[in-house]
């Protein structure tokens, strides 16, 4: 990579290099059965250059020739996109216990055997299709740049997820556990999943209104989801933000506190520096209800002319070739501040009520603005604090700006779902369509 560098450096004004070397062993079981054990392998090099002002960049799966590299990166300039941001010089950073070393000895067997053993306990106490679904993943990451960063650090993480569907349906109850280590599920995961379930098991016809709505961990992206865009710099900047003008302002109920914390190595995948190699930090979006924080990555704080907040990390939505994608403003360690109600008290809240438990359709409505309309996929009813069943075809809407205005309680226990690591919050007065 220094080679690299240097051969950049020659023909260009700055010059950064980013590599991931990374290893995943997949095992999905479908309706009870081993359907497929799968190895991916993720390699590659990234290559960004800023010349007169413009930057450019490449990508390649090896570096065996760093002239074609190089000259790609010099052909993409002819785009005319305009950059002047320095690439960061960034030496001393805290020491995060990334990886855990237990996971070497972890084979796909072993995985396949837990999958196995869930399985036999799950299986006999349902009527329900289950599926199974774990990952084992090693990465490397390596920055380096013109003006001295050389960085690097050793991920480990297994997940896994666990469903049940429902009959002649593929809405399900499912829940996801996520460790640095290989870690076997206990009883309070899995009785969560299995009584959840045959609980709402009964099919249940509701009539619209409007009404208290809980959405699960694992539906929590759709709100959250919105609110990324709003904070995002890319949308400060094009000034396609409801919110662009809010800093200090009371947006959410006090209930809520929504924060990135990269440096929390007690979950995998801490970081501290992005994949720009700026130092990552604790960053507040949203503290007691109040607006608190926008993120940035190098290129939208040079255009708003503030510091990057060490937000600028590969990464999509829609997922896809990580060297392939360039820095963007992300949040990419998501939190919101438990509170102080378990599952069960959530339900006694609920006179009458829809639990969110899976979302058909979470990219609908007006994203920037903050509206959402989704199918509830499965949707729990409750009523007089009991789950009596499921409900079918029907979907809640709203925009986050008044729903998350109207907090009635917080799980005490947060959870890693997609998008972050959420509690449950139960929300009052949202619409429920037939």
């Amino acid at each position: 990579m220094k080679k690299m560098i240097k051969l950049a450096e020659n023909r260009c004004d700055k010059a950064e290099l980013f590599s991931l070397e990374e290893k995943t062993d997949v095992i999905k079981f479908e309706n009870s059965q081993l359907k497929d054990i799968d190895t991916k392998i993720q390699s590659g090099i990234s290559l960004r250059i800023q010349k007169d002002g413009k930057i450019g960049s490449a990508y390649t799966k090896n570096l065996y020739d760093r002239e074609e590299l190089l000259q790609n990166a010099l052909d993409s300039l002819a785009g005319g996109v305009e950059a002047s941001f320095n690439f960061p010089l960034t030496e001393k950073l805290p020491e995060l216990g990334t990886y855990d070393s237990s996971i070497d000895s972890i084979t796909a067997a072993d995985v396949v055997e837990e999958c196995k053993r869930i399985n036999d306990i799950i299986s006999p106490k349902r009527k329900g299709q289950v599926n199974l679904y774990a990952e084992l993943n090693r990465s490397n990451v390596n920055i380096m740049n013109s003006y001295g960063t050389d960085l690097g650090a050793k991920f480990s993480r297994y997940s896994l997820g666990v469903e049940i569907l429902y009959p002649a349906s593929y809405s399900a109850i499912s829940r996801t556990l996520i460790d640095k280590k290989f870690k076997k599920a206990d009883e309070k995961y899995l009785n969560f999943i299995l009584d959840t379930y045959n609980k709402s098991l009964k099919e249940v016809k509701i009539k619209k209104g409007r009404m208290k709505v809980l959405f699960l961990p694992e539906v929590m992206y759709v709100l959250i989801w919105r609110l990324l865009r709003g904070a995002n710099g890319r949308s400060i900047y094009n000034k396609e933000s409801p919110i662009v003008k809010k800093i200090g302002e009371k947006i959410f109920d006090e209930k809520l506190t929504i924060y990135d914390d990269p440096l929390n190595d007690k979950m995998p995948d801490a970081r501290s520096f992005d994949d720009e190699g700026v130092p990552c930090k604790h960053l507040t979006l949203v503290e007691d209800g109040v607006l608190k924080s926008f993120y940035y990555d190098l290129y939208y704080a040079e255009k708003m002319g503030v510091e990057s907040t060490g937000h600028g990390f590969k990464s999509s939505v829609w997922g896809g070739e990580t060297v392939s994608m360039k820095p963007a403003p992300a949040l990419e360690h998501l939190y919101i501040k438990p509170g102080d109600k378990n599952f069960t008290e959530f339900l006694s809240l609920m006179d009458k009520g829809i639990i969110v438990a899976g979302a058909l359709g979470a990219h609908s409505g007006n994203i920037p603005n903050g509206d959402f309309s989704i199918g509830v996929a499965p949707g729990l009813y409750v009523e007089n604090g009991e789950i009596v069943g499921h409900v079918k075809d029907a979907m809640v809407s709203g925009n986050i700006y008044d729903t998350m205005k109207n907090v009635i309680a917080i799980e005490d226990t947060y959870h890693p779902a997609y998008m972050g690591t959420f509690p449950a919050i139960l929300f009052d007065d949202i619409s429920l369509t037939i």
